[in-house]
């Protein structure tokens, strides 16, 4: 529960009443919730909308109908679902209008549903509607051990791209870029990035430059690969974990033809939830193709979340981070895993 506004390590466990569910609404017995960096905005009250106090963060987890609110039609008791709520995933129970519920396969792990939140709807919207990605393009993923570039970069091979480029620190990092699919992986610690960057990106296109480049970064990284996007290429921004907010020269937009949108994927769930629910059946059945696997780096149970918080903070996770909860944290400890 967080009762004030501050430092993430101030938010504390606390037993409550079970939830009861408005008109429209389900009761999730959750097994299992995705961590993600907005969480922490959240839990400080600087992300750009902040939840009535108290809350409890979370907005992607995975768990079985236990309760149905008056007038919810397309769910049933003991269903297996995702959710993503607008916050609330880290407790044992939570309440959830029917619409962010999306059932999942019957033989996906709950750890794999909820790693399947978030970060894999934000870079399915960033590649399919905001940089209209077609077969054959080249994209640039930076920042590419966190979680919605590890998804970005998956996603991008199985829409079609001809080629996905990690731009990531140090060579750990290179090579879980690899590991996650990506075809070239640049290490973004070098001297001159401003110049180095992009020519490392024309190098590995054959002079052409990335079609797309997908940023959760911001920062120097930012400017460092708009000089990077090919005649006619779109950069879409989905984040600052940089912390650092870029400006962007216009003129360089018009002199290379190039766009510059932005992604915010919440939008998509209040004024297009159709899509919302077409992208994660989608999704889902990409990893039941086995054309997906979520890179899970660490299972923590819930009484943890302070550590996976930080393990986010300071850049230390690769991939995603899942709590267990109810009765999920019963049978795992902090292991790891590949999805």
């Amino acid at each position: 529960m967080v009762r004030a506004f501050g430092a993430s390590d101030q938010a504390q466990l606390e037993d409550v009443a079970d939830p009861v569910p408005s008109p429209g609404e389900v009761i999730v017995a959750l097994e299992a919730s995705d961590v993600n960096y907005p969480d922490i905005l959240y839990v400080e009250g600087t992300y750009q909308a902040k939840p009535p106090l108290p809350f409890t963060p979370g907005l992607a987890g995975a768990g079985k109908v236990v309760v149905l609110g008056t007038g919810v039609t397309g769910l049933h008791l003991g269903q297996r679902v995702a959710v993503l709520p607008s916050h609330g995933t880290y407790a044992d129970r939570t309440s959830v209008p029917e619409a962010h519920c999306f059932p999942m396969p019957e033989a996906m792990p709950y750890e794999v549903a909820a790693a399947f939140g978030l970060a894999y709807q934000s870079a399915w919207f960033a590649l399919t509607e905001r940089a209209a990605i077609r077969q054959g393009d080249t994209v640039l993923v930076l920042g590419a051990t966190g979680g919605i570039s590890m998804a970005t970069i998956q996603l991008a091979k199985a829409l079609g791209a001809s080629a996905v480029i990690a731009a990531t620190r140090g060579e750990a990092g290179m090579r879980f870029a690899r590991e996650c699919g990506a075809d070239e992986a640049i290490d973004v610690t070098m001297d001159n990035l401003r110049d180095g960057l992009r020519a490392a990106v024309l190098a590995a296109t054959d002079g052409r430059g990335a079609d797309i480049v997908i940023d959760p970064v911001g920062g120097d990284v930012h400017a460092a690969a708009l000089r990077a996007l090919a005649w006619s290429g779109r950069l879409v921004v989905v984040g600052f974990v940089s912390k650092d907010i870029p400006k962007i020269p216009a003129n360089y937009l018009l002199v290379k033809n190039i766009t510059v949108c932005g992604l915010q994927w919440t939008d998509y769930r209040q004024r297009q939830p159709d899509k919302v629910r077409a992208a994660q059946a989608a999704i889902f059945d990409l990893w039941t193709q086995g054309r997906l696997a979520p890179v899970i780096s660490r299972i923590l149970p819930i009484e943890r979340f302070g550590e996976a918080l930080a393990d986010l903070r300071q850049g230390r996770a690769k991939g995603k981070i899942v709590l267990t909860t109810g009765a999920g944290r019963a049978s795992k400890g902090g292991s790891h895993a590949r999805a």
